[in-house]
């Protein structure tokens, strides 16, 4: 009896043996704990839609077998699903007749790959699983599922949605200062204002204006510059002081006629800004070299031989007398007093421009009309402002430009973009449309058509910069994004610092922010806190950003950023 019950406990070890032995997938399973699995990053991480992993493993000797296969294939679960799978990587023994990396039975072996897949919502939390599957010829088994990774690290997708469209600027201006010219002529060595040269065409049509302007109250009379000058054949110590004589009978002059036209600020002395300029040598020359003369250059290089301002005087009145168009044409039109009449026209006041353009902005040019628009802060008023502008003056790119940039303020997309491509249709390289159109291209998805009209943007100003910017954090380039806000303090300025591994100068953002009460402005200074390891940082940030923001906690409690931090507390 006792040798036929040790005869069959040795068929049963001998047949278990046996079958250990013909599956060796059972020893790898039992002993997988001796197999080392591991992933980086740690939370997983999220850059630019895509959730990049590296996967190592390694196993000890003994453990491959020589002919079995494994499978590693990293799997996300989130509430206890599988919901997303990155790629497999298959190991093989060292006689195993499939493709894959080798692993040697007696010296062991190990594996490093590197793995990217698009990120889902559902891996913000969760956890990462390696499901390692063992094939040998025919049969397969499971060895080991084990974690490798909590969550996923998101903090990328707090960026705000502040693109920054930009508006066409009106050119208005209320006072405009018109200048308005006119000479008078003298005989020589002579300041006396000679009655004839008022009614000289350009003096008759300054007399008129001066009458005209002087009876409407939209006109200030501003001041009014006389230069006067010599000519350069006039006794030497006659045009020294020959040039402010003529100057001040100039003012004299328009003086008279200020009064009649009852223009009381062109009466006064302080009115006025005379110069003598004396001789007018320098005048001589080019009037000598726009003549007819024939020797005129021949001239102008024997005169300039004298350094005896007398001499030269002297060899001038000689030649006068050979060259008739130099004594009637050129020197008589040295001896002026050139004089520029500043005269203000101020335009309509808010009151009246907000009036009209409320009306049928009828009587407003387009600077008027664009103006109309920023004395409201009302943006359906504004909106029918600049639509008006757009029918009113259609060939100007701001109208349809503005009303673009109203309808974004109100959410509307669409309508938006059909303002923006009309501004382009009348303007099409205009570096603000290109921006505007970037803003639209991003907000519909498109970030690397947002970037190509950015860089058709530059110059615009620095909106420009802050768009390219948001495109940055969105594709993963922390650098680029925090160069780009350099001229901003703002939330997405401080996300940038962050991401960039510069959390202490995110923190200083900020503070420094006008964002800085907000409710994300308090998340992420507990998002900096976290990366610098300062707990008091993070849940007094935590709590204020949940007072302001109720719905921050849910956020708070999937975040892979807190993941050492007990927060039960919030």
């Amino acid at each position: 009896m006792k040798a036929n019950t040790a005869r069959n406990l040795s068929l049963v070890v001998a047949a278990s043996l046996g079958v250990i032995a013909c599956n060796p997938l059972n020893k790898m399973a039992k002993n997988s704990n001796d197999v080392n699995y591991s992933v980086t990053p740690d939370p997983l991480e999220m850059h630019g839609d895509s959730v990049e992993i590296t996967v190592k493993g390694s196993y000890p000797a003994k453990y491959f077998n020589k002919k079995a296969v494994v499978d590693v294939k990293p799997v996300f679960v989130s509430d206890g699903q599988e919901v997303k799978e990155f790629e497999t990587i298959t190991l093989v023994g060292q006689d195993a007749e499939e493709d894959g990396r080798k692993v040697n039975y007696d010296k062991g072996g190990s594996f490093t790959y590197v793995t990217k897949v698009p990120y889902k919502p559902e891996m913000m939390s969760g956890e990462l699983k390696a499901k390692i599957v063992g094939r040998y010829k025919s049969k397969s088994q499971e060895l080991a599922t084990v974690k490798v990774a909590d969550g996923t690290i998101v903090t990328p997708n707090l960026v705000e949605d502040d693109d920054k469209p930009i508006l066409g600027a009106d050119e208005f201006q209320r006072i405009t200062t018109d200048v308005h010219n006119a000479q008078i002529h003298y005989l020589i060595n002579s300041s006396y204002v000679r009655p004839s040269e008022l009614r000289d065409e350009d003096m008759e049509k300054l007399i008129e204006m001066i009458e005209k302007k002087a009876a409407d109250s939209n006109y200030v009379f501003k001041k009014a510059d006389i230069q006067a000058y010599a000519s350069p054949d006039g006794e030497l110590s006659l045009n020294e002081n020959l040039a402010e004589d003529r100057a001040g009978s100039a003012a004299k002059a328009l003086k008279r006629q200020m009064r009649k036209a009852d223009a009381e600020k062109g009466t006064k002395d302080e009115f006025y800004n005379l110069v003598g300029k004396g001789e007018d040598w320098k005048g001589f020359k080019k009037a000598m070299q726009a003549s007819d003369i024939k020797d005129k250059d021949l001239i102008l290089r024997v005169l300039e031989m004298y350094q005896d301002v007398k001499k030269r005087e002297q060899e001038i009145k000689n030649l006068a007398e050979t060259y008739t168009v130099l004594k009637d044409e050129i020197l008589p039109e040295l001896r002026r007093s050139q004089i520029a009449l500043s005269i203000d026209k101020v335009g309509k006041s808010d009151e009246q421009i907000a009036q009209l353009a409320a009306d049928s902005a009828k009587g407003l040019n387009v600077e008027e009309l664009l103006y109309a628009a920023t004395l409201t802060d009302d943006l359906s008023k504004k909106l029918e402002i600049y639509k008006k502008a757009a029918k009113i003056y259609p060939d100007d790119w701001r109208g349809h430009n503005n009303a673009g940039y109203v309808k974004l303020m109100q959410n509307d997309v669409s309508a938006a973009k059909s303002y923006f491509e009309a501004a382009q249709s009348k303007a099409s390289n205009n570096p603000i449309v290109m921006n505007n159109l970037g803003v639209i291209a991003r907000l519909n998805g498109d970030r690397s058509a947002a970037m190509d009209y950015y860089n058709k943007a530059n110059g615009a100003g620095d909106e420009v910069n802050y768009n390219k910017g948001i495109v940055n954090i969105l594709n993963g380039n922390y650098d680029a994004a925090t160069s780009n806000f350099s001229s901003f303090n703002s939330v997405n300025k401080a996300l940038a610092q962050i991401l960039a591994g510069s959390a202490d100068q995110a923190v200083r953002t900020i503070d420094d922010s006008d964002e800085k009460t907000t409710a994300k402005a308090y998340y992420l200074k507990a998002v900096a806190g976290a990366r610098t390891n300062n707990k008091e940082l993070v849940m007094n940030n935590l709590k204020t950003a949940i007072s302001k923001d109720p719905s921050m906690k849910d956020r708070a409690m999937k975040d892979a950023e807190f993941i050492d931090y007990d927060l039960s507390t919030l």
